[in-house]
């Protein structure tokens, strides 16, 4: 069953809401609309830096949007979507917040913008570039994002596309066949299984390694080492665009992009339609019971009028009980608002903890060596170790947030007595940029300035010896060796403490670049922890305020359809039940038409 079966049957249960003077539910039945009507469904595309990413989505799009070279790399993410012809637009989030900046741009012009060599470090400051193309592949709502790859997975940048993880609906990791897995992109792709419900891995460039079934292989034992179940296409997009400059269909399949076409298709896009549905349907199921309770209290009040005293009097307990649940002072408000106060404490306290414990042992490294020798490797140690730190937080705060959402529900649950369904909590976007950990100088004094120093220090010290003994009779004739021994023991006293000194400012240089990074990335990390935990509290407290709304309102027509019912005649009370059996019978089917629209394969 398609999604346009199910935005009919929500325009069938909207006439219903209207019929029965539910604008309540009428309105939350247009928001459930909205959402089907816009069928995005977003794919990040990460890995190392020059891994194929940009390839990959050009040649899954069969255009050159995302600017490949072997001198180029992605300096911005390109989020490429469906569009009647071919477009292409900045984005830019205001520094004091609104709405975002959008600037459309020629499509030949794009490189000059998403690029290291055209905007380097991203100095353009854009958020993203946004890229429509008339493609059948994303006309059912596919999104393909390109991501930099600056840096690497053991990076801030690495940390920060957790962020845009938890509300992408699948990721793409993308390894070259040079060699086999490495520690940061098993650990990226076993955070990546906690956030995210897709996870595929790409093995690109199989063209140029003849020995990439051997790294396959190496790869699929490290994944089940790991414990990721996740699945690996051996794909060449070298081979993909001779198959479609030649219109090849063996070529196209050598090259294995149908396989990874098949899983997007299938079990993204696919996933997504079933996920669209389900939620769909607890909606229209939702209504339906609220509709019911209506009619089910009038139909007991007028097939048994005897006992409508009794029945209003539980139905105003109910609506009190409803009403109740949007009072400040409800069980699932309070513990709501306590829990995310504590968690947002507690998160930030967990990120902190984890980048200190990074920051003083990297301080440690640089103080028991060299930068000049070691800086590159402390460099991929700090940032490996900032990732996992950064990654291993925000997993956390999402796991408490889900575990904070399931404890609420239930806590509206037991008040409210009806059953509610698991809340998503999504975040919108790409990833967002964090600065590189920076160089620093460590260039060593060279044989010019170390000489310098050493006549700087010699002189003195010639000076210091030559002149007492000159005036001494008897010793005048050795003051010139004594000069000369002078020196040398303090011109090569300066070149060491110069060079102590110059060790010492590196050391220093490079601890304060590692403080410098860490600090950004505790900012742009915490931030979107914050933001995460923000979202689930709106959501939650609008959701279940909407539902209190929603059973304060049934409760009251309960109430006054029951009333209603006292007053009836004999003839009329018989008329009301016809109609209000078959009304019944309409929703209940309309109930099991949404039911079916969940199990639809």
């Amino acid at each position: 069953m398609a999604v346009s079966d199910a935005i009919e049957l929500v325009d069938v249960a909207r006439k219903a809401t209207e019929a029965y003077g539910r604008p309540d539910l009428t309105a939350k039945l247009g928001r459930t609309r909205e959402r089907l009507a816009d069928p995005s469904v977003r794919v990040l595309v990460v890995g190392e830096f020059k891994q194929g990413k940009s390839l990959l989505v050009n040649s899954l799009v069969s255009a050159s949007v995302c600017p490949v070279d072997d001198d180029v790399a992605t300096a911005v993410p390109t989020m490429v979507r469906h569009a009647a012809a071919p477009t292409a637009a900045l984005v830019r989030e205001p520094a004091s917040g609104g709405e975002p900046q959008r600037t459309e741009i020629p499509i030949g012009e794009l490189a000059q913008h998403v690029s290291e060599a055209g905007n380097p470090d991203n100095r353009q400051r854009i958020s993203y570039a946004d890229v429509g193309l008339p493609r059948s592949l994303l006309a059912g709502g596919l999104v393909l994002v390109d991501t930099p790859g600056v840096g690497g997975l053991g990076s801030a940048h690495g940390a920060a596309t957790m962020a845009a993880m938890a509300g992408a609906d699948a990721v793409v990791l993308v390894s070259d066949a040079a060699q086999e897995y490495t520690k940061p992109e098993l650990d990226f792709l076993a955070t990546a299984m906690h956030v995210c419900p897709n996870v595929v891995a790409v093995l690109t460039k199989t063209d140029l390694y003849p020995a990439w079934r051997r790294i396959a292989d190496l790869d699929r034992g490290h994944l089940a080492a790991a414990g990721i179940s996740t699945e690996l296409i051996p794909i060449s997009s070298a081979v993909r665009q001779l198959a479609l400059r030649t219109k090849s269909k063996p070529l196209n399949e050598e090259s294995g992009y149908p396989v990874l076409v098949t899983y997007l298709r299938e079990k993204v896009i696919g996933q997504a339609e079933r996920l669209a549905r389900r939620s769909t349907a607890q909606d229209i199921v939702s209504v339906c019971e609220q509709l019911t309770t209506t009619m089910g209290a009038e139909l007991a009040a007028q097939e048994n009028p005897e006992k409508a005293h009794e029945l209003v009097a539980e139905l105003e307990q109910a609506r009190r009980g409803a009403t109740r649940l949007k009072e400040r002072t409800a069980r699932w408000q309070v513990t709501l608002n306590d829990a995310v106060a504590d968690l947002s404490a507690d998160v930030d306290h967990d990120l902190r903890d984890r980048l200190r414990t990074v920051l003083r042992e990297a301080e440690t490294l640089a103080e028991d060596a060299d930068p000049a020798d070691v800086w590159d490797q402390l460099a991929k140690w700090v940032q490996h170790q900032v990732t996992c730190a950064a990654s291993a937080n925000f997993v956390w705060a999402s796991e408490r947030a889900d575990a904070l959402a399931r404890r609420v529900a239930a806590l509206f649950a037991e008040d409210g007595r009806i059953a509610l369904p698991e809340l998503p909590v999504a975040s919108v976007g790409p990833a967002p940029r964090v600065a590189a950990l920076e160089r620093p100088d460590l260039k060593r004094p060279g044989l010019g300035e170390k000489a310098l120093s050493g006549l700087r220090g010699g002189y003195g010290g010639g000076l210091m010896f030559f002149m007492p003994l000159s005036l001494i009779p008897g010793l005048a004739i050795a003051a010139p060796f004594a000069a000369i021994g002078g020196a040398l023991l303090l011109g090569g006293k300066q070149v060491r403490d110069e060079k102590q000194r110059a060790l010492q400012r590196r050391q220093s240089e490079a601890k304060m670049l590692v403080r410098k990074h860490i600090d950004e990335v505790q900012f742009q990390v915490g931030k979107d922890s914050r933001d995460l935990l923000r979202r689930t509290h709106r959501t939650l407290r609008d959701h279940f305020t909407t539902l209190a709304e929603e059973m304060q309102q049934s409760m009251a027509g309960s109430v006054a359809a029951a009333q209603s019912a006292v007053k009836a005649t004999q003839a009329e009370r018989g008329t009301r039940i016809g109609d209000l059996k078959a009304e019944l019978e309409r929703v209940a089917h309309l109930a099991a038409r949404a039911r079916a629209l969940a199990e639809a394969s």
